[in-house]
């Protein structure tokens, strides 16, 4: 240990400290006030809890407290992580929108709950509840966590006030039984307009393949402009929707790459093939059939939770693999546009010489300052090859000091294999308990598919 009698370090240091301890301070203090108020929930008012991943079940959970507020009932909105076992134990009546993620599995927003309260056994009573299942039919474990909440509750002794309602892929159809439920509850007819914003045209400017000699799927950058009026705002970590001729009714959603002051959105679409050789619906038609200059239906959605928001003076580190380089590549270009330049970028593919996606861009902003780390990984370039999880335990030092500098970690990609290689590396790395801090005060954030 060295010490000194001088002064000015002296207080240099104790300002270093201080700083620190703001830093680890506001944000626990932040989830206190929101946990404590969870907590305090009055219970003659309505619980309306959602657990979302891109932000569809926030928007339910919002548009539900508005049917009941119109009738003079009282609400209190929360993510289901932060429903505690006092408040759902004081509460009569509660509605859940729930979302499920991967196979069958909570989103981020509901994990906690998940790991705290669905393990074990919690007396309910008193509880009336209604649930509201979101999912995607093409898994197999449709509305998983939906339904395991369903069941959980039912054990717990709470009573249903009416059957399950499940919703494939956001069907404005399958959502019908769900808005008479809350009328009939509410009494009244005059429910508030849940119609999301509309579709709008928007022409395929560019489009070029990516990877060319790739051994996987090509994958396309595409850019889209608005057919007519002002280009919309939105913030890195957004995402759209677009509509394919043959699938009306199931829009498909693609992380933006891009910010607004490049005058028009960017995607990055990887052409699925099924076994018998034909192409996914959406991904066929934007990387092959539509021509340049096409019209594409399109609506922007806000994704709250992996937008920069109190992050965005933060040092950033940007883990992802394929495609989800997309979502990583809107925050970079976020904050190259406002001179940040401490940013680390953890990334995997298959073969450099193919799959850099973006590299040329990647290295400038290396060279440039704006890069302060570049990690790549190629599970298919020779004897060190690997995936982007591994690179996170070599580094573990730095990531560290990264986390005590208070940085945040923004996880986009594959569901399968990264997302739980990545947890499981921070974890290994940090510990469980610092994750899930990092986690609850929103400096660990995942679009994650």
């Amino acid at each position: 240990m060295i010490l000194t009698n001088d002064t000015t370090r002296l207080a240099l240091t104790a300002a270093c400290f201080a700083a620190y301890g703001v830093t680890c301070f506001l944000p626990w203090l932040r989830m206190r006030r929101k946990r404590a108020a969870a907590g305090t929930a009055d219970p003659a008012g309505w619980i309306v809890a959602y657990a979302s991943q891109t932000g569809n079940g926030e928007e339910l959970a919002q548009q539900t407290a508005a049917t009941l507020r119109l009738a003079g009932i009282g609400v209190r909105v929360m993510e289901l992580g932060d429903v505690s076992a006092q408040a759902l134990q004081g509460a009569e009546r509660a509605l859940f929108i729930a979302s499920t993620y991967g196979e069958g599995d909570a989103p981020d927003g509901g994990a906690a709950f998940a790991g705290k309260l669905m393990t074990r056994s919690l007396p309910l009573p008193r509880l009336h509840y209604g649930v509201l299942a979101l999912g995607d039919s093409s898994y197999a474990h449709f509305c998983g966590f939906g339904r395991a909440l369903d069941g959980w509750l039912a054990a717990q002794g709470a009573q249903p006030l009416f059957p399950r309602v499940e919703v494939d892929r956001g069907a404005t159809a399958d959502l019908a039984p769900w808005r008479q439920q809350l009328s009939h509850l509410a009494g009244t007819s005059d429910a508030p307009d849940w119609e999301a914003p509309a579709f709008t045209p928007w022409r395929l400017a560019r489009r070029r393949v990516l990877n060319p000699g790739s051994a996987g799927a090509p994958v396309y950058h595409i850019e889209l402009e608005p057919a007519a009026g002002a280009l919309p705002a939105w913030q890195s970590g957004d995402l759209v929707q677009v509509v394919p001729p043959a699938q009306a009714d199931r829009p498909r959603e693609y992380s933006i790459a891009s910010v607004p002051a490049d005058g028009c959105v960017h995607l990055l679409v990887r052409l699925h093939r099924h076994a018998d050789g034909s192409t996914g619906i959406a991904s066929g038609w934007l990387c092959q059939h539509a021509e340049e200059g096409t019209l594409v239906p399109l609506r922007l959605r806000p994704h709250r939770r992996f937008r920069l928001e109190d992050n965005a003076a933060r040092p950033l580190i940007l883990i992802g693999n394929g495609s989800g380089i997309a979502g990583l590549r809107g925050h970079l270009r976020a904050r190259v546009a406002a001179g940040q330049g401490r940013n680390w970028l953890l990334f995997g593919e298959r073969q450099r010489a193919h799959d850099l996606h973006y590299g040329d861009e990647l290295l400038a902003w290396q060279e440039q300052g704006l890069l302060a780390r570049l990690d790549l990984a190629f599970s298919r370039d020779g004897a060190g090859r690997g995936y982007v999880q591994d690179l996170l335990a070599p580094a573990g030092d730095l990531l560290r000091t990264w986390i005590a500098d208070g940085a945040a970690v923004y996880v986009c990609g594959s569901l399968e294999g990264m997302a739980g290689g990545v947890d499981q590396a921070l974890r290994g790395i940090l510990g469980d308990d610092a994750v899930e801090a990092l986690a609850a005060a929103g400096r660990y954030r995942r679009d994650v598919y």
